[in-house]
């Protein structure tokens, strides 16, 4: 009677402790249906839409969990219903309430489909059908993150991030500028023949042609900071080694290194800031990056003009090495890159980068840390970052080729670059799939046309006016026929004439200069030289009878087929002299470009401004069409000054093309393709610039009708394939 008794007991505790536990869970999802109710018509927190179905699911598996500890508990001896009380508040979490990092994981899977961030292994579905389910995961994610930027606002991190971004794409405008300011120096100061000479531009642009590929690609896989760092660590370096190498062909090779790690800036900076950008401020705000380009290039052009032309900056170890002003204005140009690299090494990695790889946890952080970061700067620390879950795109199998750990370190260091290798080329395959295969031709033919006409321009605009100036001195030069000097003293600086069939007896040429100076069919009788510096000058079928040299730079390839009797050469100074006294066309070339490099201040101003409001496109076509039709302009460009205000009025018109070329550059591609599709573009960017440099170099004097009517056409053709490129002004970055 008793054992009835106490079962009967038992069965009505279980019965009240079930109809409590279902009072509970009918409770908590009325809650919820409320809450979610309440959520969706609230503005900042719509991305609790992608949360839904995995917070209901979740809340099954718990319930379910919750049936199965309360079966074990009933099991056990005379276990008793009171374990449940107060159960119900000692377990409730509010919110704003510290939890940690949120863990994202699926309790349970659905369709036949793998948790979300984890590899899809041997999954029944075939590998088309995982791709179009991980685009599907793709477009979720870009809609949820757009709304997750909005929440974190725009504020003193984005600001940080562009100026140390700045410093980055900085460097890259000094490295193009260095190469053009530096080459006349270095080819003189290390005696480089005319055969040699131009090579300096065209290697540092390859280098710059390769590094825009490798490092835009290896940035999608390995991340955008990580690439920039090791990218610009090692221009630094190079750009550093170089100022103190010796040999032209050494200085080359650091120069190209130098070039291939500046090459990943453009691409990786880009791509970088505009993964913190939300879009209504995406156009805007890289715009204003674009204008470190510019600064990069005024760095460049006062250090030039500061430094270079004082000679008197220079140390010499002997006459083995010579440390001339040249290579203090590299050592000077290479400040940029350290101080990015420096500033870059306290910015943390692109958020969107990690959940692409599927990094949910390093992500999640990295968006508080931005949340946190600007609601402190506005007076709101109070401000709670309520993002929980993220969605992540379906990670699939990638084939992986696996070392012993054993191996040798050299053949396992091999075997991780060719790995590399092999997955920065399978992502540049890509680029060329379907939907976005159209995209990357056009971008390609509009980068490269917009490149082949500018920087053949810019090279074009200072040789011609250098033309224009030597076609100046020329006319000014002082010609003297059949003279006879005897027993003088030549002490001054001899500039711009030219002596025939003079005779010079008993003459003295003591620390002086002949500066573009030639002796033809001249005879030198009894002659002393000394400290005598010839820049530019030349003694063709000349005779030197009992005459003496002692430190001088006269030597064999100045005497052009002439012939020296009883005569000696003693202490001749080694090496090519350098010396810009009275040089006024040094001081001149940097003041040019000084001014052209200031002229797009005005259309950075106006690109980024009205970046948002008329368009990236029109922005683009424009600006192409516009510049190409100012390149006729040129016809009248008979003087210097007038050719000075063809290359501002130019460089004005073409900088909104490339700040809008940027933008839609960026946009366009995928997070997984982004760096890879931007690099490529850059790179043709890089094999333009080469071609042109080639191409207008070699058209300077001859004509002006070629130069004008070839940057005219590429410009306006290139300008109207940018117009059939997609509209990215409302895209959010997939």
């Amino acid at each position: 009677m008793n054992e009835t008794h106490n079962n009967r007991t038992s069965l009505v505790k279980g019965a009240k402790d079930i109809a409590k536990e279902a009072k509970k869970q009918a409770g908590k999802n009325f809650n919820k249906a409320v809450d979610r109710a309440s959520d969706e018509y609230s503005a900042h927190r719509s991305y609790d839409r992608f949360q839904n179905d995995e917070e209901e699911e979740n809340e099954y598996n718990s319930y379910g969990q919750a049936d199965r500890r309360y079966d074990d508990d009933a099991a056990e001896d005379g276990a008793s219903s009171d374990a449940t009380e107060g159960h119900d508040d000692e377990d409730e979490i509010y919110e704003g309430e510290y939890q940690g990092v949120p863990a994202y994981q699926d309790a349970k899977q659905r369709d036949g489909q793998m948790p979300l961030g984890q590899l899809a292994g041997d999954a029944p579905k075939s590998h088309k059908e995982l791709e179009n389910e991980r685009q599907a995961d793709e477009e979720e994610l870009a809609q949820q993150y757009e709304l997750i930027m909005q929440e974190c606002g725009h504020g003193r991190f984005q600001w940080q991030l562009f100026f140390v971004l700045g410093l980055a794409l900085m460097s890259d405008g000094v490295e193009v500028f260095v190469v053009g300011f530096v080459l006349p120096s270095a080819e003189t100061d290390m005696c480089v023949p005319n055969s040699g000479a131009g090579w300096l531009g065209s290697i540092v642009y390859l280098g710059m042609m390769f590094g825009a590929f490798f490092w835009g690609g290896l940035s999608d896989k390995l991340g955008r900071k990580q690439c920039l760092l090791i990218s610009l660590s090692s221009n630094g370096f190079f750009a550093f080694l170089s100022s103190f190498v010796q040999g032209y062909s050494t200085f080359l090779f650091c120069r190209m290194l130098s070039g291939f790690g500046i090459g990943g800036a453009v691409p990786i900076v880009f791509s970088y800031f505009a993964e913190v950008l939300a879009r209504e401020k995406r156009g805007e705000h890289l715009s204003w990056l674009c204008m470190f380009w510019m600064i990069g290039g005024i760095y460049a052009s006062a250090m030039a003009w500061a430094i270079i032309p004082h000679y008197g900056w220079s140390f010499s170890m002997g006459s083995a090495y010579q440390f001339h002003s040249w290579r203090v204005f590299v050592v000077v140009c290479a400040l940029p890159c350290v101080s990015a690299v420096v500033a870059l090494t306290f910015m943390p990695e692109s958020p969107r980068f990690f959940l692409q790889m599927g990094k949910h946890d390093e992500a999640w952080m990295v968006l508080k840390h931005i949340h946190d970061t600007n609601m402190r700067a506005r007076g709101e620390p109070e401000r709670v970052f309520t993002v929980n879950r993220i969605k992540i795109p379906k990670l699939l199998n990638e084939l992986v080729e696996l070392q012993n750990e054993s191996a040798n370190p050299v053949v396992k260091f091999f075997s991780k670059v060719k790995a590399e290798l092999r997955g920065i080329l399978s992502t540049f395959m890509k680029c060329f799939d379907y939907p976005i295969k159209d995209n990357t031709m056009k971008l390609a033919v509009v980068w490269f046309t917009l490149s082949f006409g500018f920087y053949g321009l810019s090279v074009w605009f200072p040789d011609v006016i250098k033309h224009l100036q030597a076609d100046d001195y020329a006319s000014r030069v002082k010609i003297h026929t059949n003279e006879r000097i005897e027993d003088f003293t030549f002490n001054f600086t001899l500039e711009n004439q030219i002596h025939r069939n003079g005779v010079f007896l008993n003459d003295r040429f003591i620390s002086m200069k002949f500066k573009a100076v030639s002796f033809v069919n001249s005879s030198f009788l009894n002659c002393y030289f000394e400290d005598v510096s010839s820049v530019g000058s030349s003694f063709k079928n000349c005779t030197f009878v009992d005459s003496f040299f002692y430190n001088t730079d006269i030597d064999d390839m100045k005497l052009t087929n002439s012939r020296l009797v009883n005569s000696s050469f003693h202490h001749n100074k080694t090496g090519c002299q350098m010396t810009f006294d009275d040089d006024y066309s040094a001081y001149w070339v940097y003041f040019v470009n000084f001014l052209g490099t200031l002229a797009v201040l005005p259309g950075n101003i106006v690109s980024a401004l009205l970046m948002d409001k008329i368009g990236r496109l029109s922005m683009l076509g424009g600006s192409m069409v516009l510049s190409g039709i100012s390149c006729f302009f040129l016809w009248f460009g008979t003087s210097e000054s007038m050719m000075i205000f063809m290359l501002c009025l130019y460089n004005g018109l073409s900088i909104s093309a490339w700040n809008s070329l940027d933008v839609v550059t960026t946009e366009l591609y995928p997070t997984d393709r982004r760096g890879t599709g931007f690099g490529f573009c850059n790179a043709l960017c890089k094999l333009a610039a080469v071609l042109g440099n080639l191409i207008f170099g070699s058209l300077v004097g001859i004509t002006k009708a070629i130069p004008i009517l070839l940057a005219s056409s590429v410009l306006v053709c290139g300008g109207l394939v940018g117009l059939r490129l997609p509209d990215t002004r409302t895209n959010v970055l997939m």
